[in-house]
């Protein structure tokens, strides 16, 4: 398995990984009508895949100012720490402290980063809506300071 830097031809596959996240977990929570642009929001300086026999089994891009956005990785590659050598990579590539947001719906996201030694600093009710169609509960997290991989052996992160 190999993390890099993720090009235009990739997108495809990015979001062919996507289709199988948004089955599984509903995320993101209403499949956006051009999938490939939404990997790609405005502010992004970086994104990373990580491959394996040419598949995409997970994707990570980051802002401007240190902000984590569309982490995913695909169900079947979950278990074998990929989300935490994702966010790594990035903690690698940027300096100072980085951010996320993650919605209360996501209960295995949320230990992963906690495990990692990621720290809650708030929540606040988001513009769109979950599953339940009310406004989603985000909560914010920072990154440990200094960003190093703090995630246990056998993790499922």
């Amino acid at each position: 398995m190999e993390i890099r830097p993720r090009t235009p031809a990739d997108l495809d596959a990015c979001v062919e990984a996507l289709a199988a996240v948004q089955v599984a977990d509903r995320y993101p929570v209403d499949w956006p009508d051009d999938p490939a642009r939404w990997l790609t929001p405005d502010g992004v300086t970086g994104a990373w895949i990580a491959v394996e026999d040419a598949s995409v089994l997970g994707h990570i891009a980051v802002t401007h100012d240190g902000e984590i956005t569309r982490l995913y990785v695909a169900p079947s590659a979950r278990g074998r720490g990929l989300a935490t050598r994702l966010l790594d990579t990035v903690a690698s590539a940027v300096r100072g402290p980085l951010r996320l947001q993650v919605s209360s719906e996501g209960a295995a996201a949320i230990a992963c980063y906690e495990r990692a030694g990621w720290r809650r600093t708030g929540s606040t009710r988001a513009t769109w809506h979950n599953a339940a169609g009310e406004p989603a509960l985000l909560h914010h997290y920072v990154s440990p300071s200094p960003v190093v991989s703090r995630t246990p052996q056998g993790s499922e992160c």
